[in-house]
């Protein structure tokens, strides 16, 4: 068969499919005149959209470094790192893009963009060297919200989580050093909390109630510099509702931990007041607590 006559077959149109070809060509035909009141439809199919020019990832980086560390400008730094992921998702200049997007969310003041970016980072890359600076980031940005003692301490709860994720996953870094040391201070806030309570209690000669929260700090924020005042109290609350032997207890331990601090002073004025003297009853719960932290 020639090619000529396979060409001639292959377009050849038989008399019953005449009829719906000749509507499809119509059809095709009568669609640019469809458009005529807002302009052709093929130059919307054929136009090119030249809005999006592809830059290499590099220079785009180095522009949000720029922006971040020259300019201040963390909003725009943020554009600029974010666009390295939407035009180059899988290079290594998006992976530290990302990281670098939550430290500029975080000296932006903007604490849940930088949970966040961190989040994302820690869950794609695992094992990056660069994995315990994200984990850093998140719990420094819960730490950076928390609230004073006057109100609820739940992001206190939540920075306290963080930060021992870090020490708990990335224990030789540089970065668990720090996390350690900002547990402490959100621990000094929850104690905080609890002797603000407990004092509003007191106030209200609610005694039994402030007992308990005192014992909270004692019990549970040992290491706290609100410890010292907890004991004190405990000797105050005790002998207000006469049970002596546990303020003679709160206020001996208090004094063999801490024989110089004032709370000491003021406690073993108190019992004194009464013609007592400070006793330390080693079955009591004040001096278990302190024996089983190694500190009675």
């Amino acid at each position: 068969m020639s090619a000529q006559r396979m060409t001639r077959g292959y377009f050849s149109v038989s008399p019953r499919a005449r009829g719906p070809l000749q509507a499809v060509t119509f059809i095709m035909l009568a669609l640019p005149l469809a458009g005529c009141g807002t302009g052709s439809l093929w130059d919307k199919f054929t136009a090119k959209d030249d809005t999006f020019v592809e830059e290499p990832a590099d220079k785009i980086y180095n522009e949000g470094l720029y922006l971040m560390n020259e300019k201040k400008d963390m909003k725009a730094a943020n554009r600029k790192f974010e666009e390295v992921d939407r035009q180059h998702p899988y290079s290594e200049w998006a992976r530290k893009s990302l990281l670098m997007s939550a430290y500029a969310s975080y000296q932006g003041g903007d604490f849940d963009g930088c949970i966040g970016a961190a989040t994302r980072y820690v869950t794609l890359h695992p094992g990056s060297p660069d994995a315990a600076y994200a984990q850093y980031l998140i719990a420094a940005s819960h730490y950076d919200q928390i609230p004073d003692t006057s109100r609820d301490q739940a992001r206190t709860e939540k920075a306290i989580a963080a930060l021992e994720e870090v020490v708990r996953k990335y224990p030789n870094s540089e970065y668990a050093t720090s996390a350690k040391a900002k547990i402490e201070g959100a621990r000094d806030q929850l104690a905080g909390k609890e002797m603000n309570v407990g004092r509003y209690y007191a106030q209200k000669r609610d005694y039994t109630a402030a007992i308990n929260r005192y014992k909270t700090v004692v019990t549970q924020y040992q290491t706290t510099r609100h410890v010292e005042e907890a004991l004190f109290r405990l000797t105050e609350a005790y002998l207000a509702i006469g049970i002596v032997g546990e303020a003679q207890t709160a206020a001996a331990v208090l004094g063999h931990n801490f024989p110089d601090s004032r709370w000491y002073k003021d406690a073993y004025n108190l019992v004194k007041s009464g013609g007592l003297e400070p006793s330390e009853n080693q079955g009591s719960w004040i001096s278990r607590t302190f024996k089983k932290m190694g500190l009675g």
